[in-house]
């Protein structure tokens, strides 16, 4: 499932390419004709990103929500900037594939015909052979302008919301804190300590933090080296405020990486590991029976608010 720096790089993505101009609207699925209908040839205001959902303002007061869930993912095509990807997310390792080296015609700042898939991770394809590119499997909405196309797939949510609408479904997520900035710090302490939920259980509610998914929470946990048993009433607020700190800046290292890279002080080769390989970048996250990197203790795992959760027995305590 794409967690927060995914959606909030999707919506920068929209900044770039397609405010300003009228944008065609239509859903060659068919599932969302009458929200197109709606939306046609109307320009995009702004692009905002909350946690996992992104909100799409239009020039006639309507906006288009969509939430990605486990599934969903945005194309891009056309004269995209496309920012700095990994070898893996390039498609390949070292040299010798499209855009391995930073002054390719491929790295941020070059606009080209370019097909960018943005999910849970980023993948760029090659130039394309017509404009526009044809619709490509079940795209439930497009949006094109004379230079870029966006087509969105298998969303959990995507609908044509008013303004009263989209306020009131902010108003229900927990904070971001690349929207809430450090006011988010004391609302997001005060929706963990009001509640006798186990840790790692509220850090996946998107009412008490917005953004946080499967990757971040365990690694935000073994990071603070908290038991995710632990209850939110039980957790000191100090150490509360340092989550909150620590996950405002593992976001911004996603936004701008493009990578949930939750391992510090990474030089030399395992730097070049941790960009090229997911299972090189995180501390516990899928690492279920491997030794601890600090500890050397079998990573433990268990079902937690429906996803599978990795903790240290031995630091997390």
């Amino acid at each position: 499932m794409p967690e927060g720096h995914s959606v909030h790089r999707i919506a920068r993505q929209f900044e770039r390419s397609f405010t300003g101009p009228p944008v065609a609207v239509t859903s060659p699925q068919g599932r969302f004709a009458a929200g197109a209908e709606a939306l046609d040839g109307h320009a995009v205001v702004q692009a905002r990103a909350v946690g996992k959902q992104m909100f799409l303002e239009f020039d006639h007061a309507l906006w288009l929500r969509v939430h990605l869930g486990m599934y969903g993912a945005w194309d891009f095509a056309g004269e995209i900037a496309v920012e700095t990807l990994s070898p893996a997310e390039r498609g390949g390792r070292g040299t010798g594939v499209v855009g391995a080296n930073e002054d390719s015609p491929w790295s941020i700042g070059a606009p080209r015909r370019a097909r960018l898939r943005m999910a849970e991770s980023e993948k760029l394809g090659p130039e394309l052979a017509e404009w526009p590119p044809p619709p490509v499997g079940a795209v439930r909405v497009r949006l094109l302008t004379a230079t870029a196309v966006a087509d969105l797939r298998g969303p959990t949510a995507c609908e044509v919301q008013t303004p009263e609408e989209v306020d009131a479904t902010i108003a229900r997520l927990g904070p971001d804190p690349l929207v809430d900035g450090p006011a988010g710090e004391d609302a997001f302490v005060e929706n963990v300590r009001r509640r006798n939920v186990a840790i790692g259980q509220l850090l996946m509610d998107q009412e008490v933090v917005a953004g946080i998914g499967n990757v971040y929470r365990a690694e935000l946990l073994f990071r603070a080296r908290l038991d995710p048993y632990r209850t939110g009433k039980d957790v000191p607020v100090e150490l509360l405020r340092e989550l909150w700190r620590d996950w405002s800046y593992l976001l911004g290292v996603g936004v701008e990486t493009g990578q949930m890279l939750t391992m510090d002080g990474l030089t030399g080769d395992a730097l070049e590991r941790a960009k090229a390989n997911r299972h090189d970048r995180h501390w516990v996250y899928h690492r279920a029976g491997q030794p601890c990197r600090v500890c050397g203790t079998p990573i433990a795992t268990a079902e937690m608010a429906t996803r599978n959760l990795y903790w240290c027995p031995k630091d997390q305590t």
